[in-house]
């Protein structure tokens, strides 16, 4: 394994870490205002105690997703200097505006959002909420900007070796951002509808039964049963703009190698970079055209188009974008099965949550993890799929790799995985600790303590004793 691969993994495991907490306060900040908004509007307490659990999973999301995003900038100078070299005066600015729009946003507002309960008026507490929102998906705009431009790169131009910005509208909005910003925004808020629907799942099969949890796992089934034809949708769009501009990417998505017309879907397959061909295949004929093209005649690119004369191979490879593509599409349809049929069995006679079986609510608890899983397989795909460039057509991840030698690379990524793993199942751990408190708490054998909070109207007021 030498330097380049190590340094691959290395900052793959680092934005593997550091993603799985983004796309929980992205989407998250907008359910806690949406808490917020329906116990201003109603008084009822149940939308404020589902504020107060779930601003404590924010938090702790908040933090560890900071820490490791300042972790994984460290590397733009320590594995991959040639980046900032050739493409800084793009990348600097597009980071430095994330920083001075939404990052400062949310570092102002989320001290008043966690502890300004009996502290301001129930308005501002409301405000600091939305804004807390606001910046974190303000933040995502600015990252998927310059990930975008990376995949689709528009508005340069190259001076003496070096990228500089011809035209800033161009730059941000790239041909695949406005695609990407939505695939991920859609991707966040499944995430957080099954984390919420996973672990109120978990907290009433352990014998919760209030209002709180009912409302919250109401919510987290009916957020996700409506996000997943939406993403859906969005998928379908970003993979007609995915093969415009990266026809390789789609064509190891797919496993296909010659450039063909009705091409099948395959299902399940062996890629073989080697001999070039898939083994042990199962595909639905005429499929893939059908999906890609929405033509049963329409035209696939094929692998063996993307090979230079010398044999360097132009495209990705094949074996893990294939499979991440369809690890990510196979989450979504357990999604999608899942939702509805809790959905359907909801609204069947109005019983609410009380209709949904144990077997079923077993199987929502793993499913808390489902949209890490989908985030990551869908990662993977994009950025392996990009491979062998790190910016298209114009800087390759060879050029832009330091050259430190392999075993020092090798050691900080033991001690980046050892402590990511430590971290992860702290996290996972508490997750599981707030929720069982919360059980302890609602059948009264560990009353939990209350804070204040905002009336709907006017300032303070105590939480009744339960």
């Amino acid at each position: 394994m030498d330097t380049l691969l190590l340094s691959r993994i290395q900052f793959g495991a680092n934005i593997s870490f550091h993603i799985l907490f983004p796309t929980i306060t992205i989407a998250l900040g907008w359910v806690l205002l949406f808490f917020k908004l329906r116990f201003n509007a109603t008084g009822d307490m149940k939308w404020m105690e589902a504020y107060r659990f779930w601003v404590k999973v924010f938090a702790l999301s908040f933090a560890l997703g900071v820490v490791s995003g300042i972790t994984m900038s460290f590397q733009f100078g320590t594995n991959w200097p040639g980046f900032m070299e050739s493409v800084g005066n793009i990348a600097g600015p597009l980071l430095a505006y994330e920083v001075l729009t939404a990052f400062f946003l949310e570092a102002a507002f989320l001290g008043i959002m966690l502890f300004g309960f009996s502290r301001v008026p129930g308005w501002l507490h409301t405000l600091a909420t939305f804004l807390v929102a606001f910046g974190t998906t303000l933040s995502a705009f600015w990252i998927l900007v310059l990930n975008s431009w990376m995949h689709t790169p528009a508005g340069y131009e190259i001076r003496d070796g070096v990228i500089f910005a011809s035209n800033w509208w161009d730059v941000i909005f790239n041909p695949s951002m406005p695609y990407r910003l939505i695939h991920v925004l859609l991707s966040s808020g499944l995430t957080v509808a099954f984390l919420i629907a996973g672990l109120c799942a978990f907290r009433w099969l352990m014998g919760e039964r209030g209002e709180a949890v009912r409302a919250q796992l109401k919510t987290g089934l009916v957020l996700g049963a409506l996000l997943i034809p939406a993403q859906i949708v969005a998928g379908d769009f970003h993979g007609l703009n995915t093969l415009e501009h990266q026809p390789a990417k789609v064509a190891a998505m797919e496993g296909n190698w010659e450039t063909k017309s009705n091409v099948p879907l395959i299902l399940f397959a062996v890629p073989d970079e080697e001999q070039r061909t898939n083994h042990y295949e199962v595909s639905i004929p005429n499929l893939a055209s059908l999906i890609l093209t929405h033509k049963v005649d329409g035209v696939v690119p094929g692998l063996n188009d993307f090979v230079a004369e010398d044999g360097t191979e132009l495209h990705p490879p094949v074996t893990p974008v294939f499979w991440s593509f369809r690890v990510m599409v196979g989450t979504g349809m357990a999604m999608l099965l899942l939702s509805w049929t809790a959905v359907a069995m909801m609204a069947w006679k109005r019983r609410g949550v009380d209709a949904l079986p144990k077997p079923l609510l077993w199987v929502l608890v793993p499913m808390a993890g489902s949209g890490w899983l989908a985030t990551l397989a869908g990662w993977y795909t994009t950025e392996i799929g990009r491979q062998p460039w790190l910016v298209t057509g114009l800087l390759s991840t060879e050029q832009a790799v330091a050259d430190v030698p392999a075993p020092m690379v090798l050691t900080t990524l033991i001690a980046y995985l050892s402590i990511y793993a430590v971290l992860l199942a702290a996290y996972i751990g508490v997750l599981f600790y707030l929720s069982l408190r919360s059980v302890r708490g609602q059948l009264g054998t560990r009353p939990e303590p209350r804070d204040p909070v905002p009336a709907t109207r006017g300032g303070p007021r105590e939480i009744p004793a339960e």
